[in-house]
């Protein structure tokens, strides 16, 4: 049965802490199992491959560079969503996943879709659409919250997702950590959360590794993400040999560390399979595609024990707790020195990798939209 889709966005930039990732890979292949997929998406916007029809919905857009929390225009205040959108921005709440539920509500009953399926929005708009809904969350956001002390007024949206997502039918999810997460602390039931986990792209494949280089996907400068232990540990490190870091991400400058961002997808491939070990320091991870994509490269990984990163890694990897600068340079030095163990990691994650498809995930989120539509 061919189904219409409306795969909601409210960001969407391709390399945008995977959200791009996923809207893009995701809509793709379920187009190639015969389902119609529109995209509906905020600024910036997604990339999409043929047969995707992408919607953009204009957005003020008051973060973006090179002129973030601008004061708009009075013209451009033209609808309630704008006023949403910019009396969020001046008393500090990020009110974007509601002002982009609110502009999408009216665009979705206007037109006929069979399912729609949210992106991490969860914003009141999908309320009471009279059309099947589905939203994904790749981790709850109060994850975020915690690790920012102080950041309560920016993350007031999260109560919002909350209530949202313990009103819909089904919630996808991408490993059964994050499962136990949005069941802990969104209040939904567990079993009306489906777990349908990402894969790497086809072009991450092994390629030439340059001796001694570490890379790190570090899309973001939240503290999730734990860049602040790795570069400790790469100052130590690089006091005992000679190593290289490379962070896809930025940040402010670090000696003897090479940030570099906007990267083509080939470019970002050919960066990571060059790599002799791919570092994912988070705190705590929904899924990690960075993770993903090395073992497909066939790089050995060295990771925390935060959140899904055993869960996706399993026997390919080296795993530290999270926030410990030490047991990184540690882990670290100790795999540089051991070209055996990076070759017998590396294979099993070639192995692992192969078990997981964006062909499969859009099959196991078709089959959501089925059990869906049968209730």
């Amino acid at each position: 049965m061919s189904l219409r889709v409306a795969l909601l966005s409210y960001r969407g930039k391709e390399h945008c802490g995977g959200q791009g990732v996923y809207i893009r890979h995701l809509s793709r292949e379920l187009v190639a199992l015969g389902h119609r997929v529109e995209v509906v998406a905020g600024p910036p916007y997604p990339v999409v491959d043929a047969g995707v029809r992408l919607t953009r919905v204009p957005a003020l857009d008051l973060y973006a560079e090179p002129d973030p929390f601008r004061t708009p225009r009075l013209d451009e205040l033209r609808r309630l969503p704008d006023w949403i959108e910019f009396a969020g921005m001046r008393s500090g709440r990020f009110t974007e996943p509601l002002a982009f539920s609110v502009r999408v509500r009216r665009y979705l009953t206007s037109r006929r879709f069979d399912i729609v399926h949210d992106n991490q929005s969860l914003g009141y708009g999908l309320l009471g659409l009279g059309i099947p809904a589905v939203a994904t969350v790749h981790h709850p956001v109060t994850v975020d919250r915690d690790l920012k002390p102080g950041s309560e007024r920016w993350y007031s949206f999260t109560r919002m997702q909350s209530r949202v997502a313990r009103r819909l039918p089904l919630i996808l999810t991408v490993s059964a950590a994050s499962r136990a997460e949005i069941v802990s602390r969104m209040g939904v039931r567990a079993e009306r959360v489906r777990v349908a986990p990402l894969a790497a792209d086809p072009d991450f494949r092994p390629g030439k590794t340059v001796p001694g280089r570490i890379v790190c996907v570090a899309s973001s400068h939240d503290p999730i993400k734990g860049l602040r232990y790795l570069l400790a540990a790469s100052e130590q490190l690089r006091r005992q040999r000679e190593c290289e870091l490379v962070v896809v991400g930025r940040a402010e400058p670090a000696p003897g560390v090479t940030f570099v961002s906007n990267l083509p997808s080939d470019e970002y491939a050919s960066l990571l399979s060059s790599a002799e070990i791919v570092c994912v320091p988070s705190l705590f991870e929904g899924f990690s595609l960075p993770a993903a994509e090395a073992m497909a490269c066939g790089i050995p990984v060295v990771a925390t024990t935060g959140g899904a990163l055993p869960e996706v890694i399993g026997d390919a990897g080296v795993f530290v707790p999270p926030g410990d600068s030490a047991a990184l340079t540690r882990a670290l030095l100790d795999l540089l020195d051991d070209p055996g163990r990076r070759a017998a990691l590396g294979q099993r994650g070639i192995a692992r990798s192969g078990r997981l498809s964006w062909r499969r995930t859009a099959e196991e989120t078709a089959d959501c939209y089925r059990e869906l539509l049968t209730c």
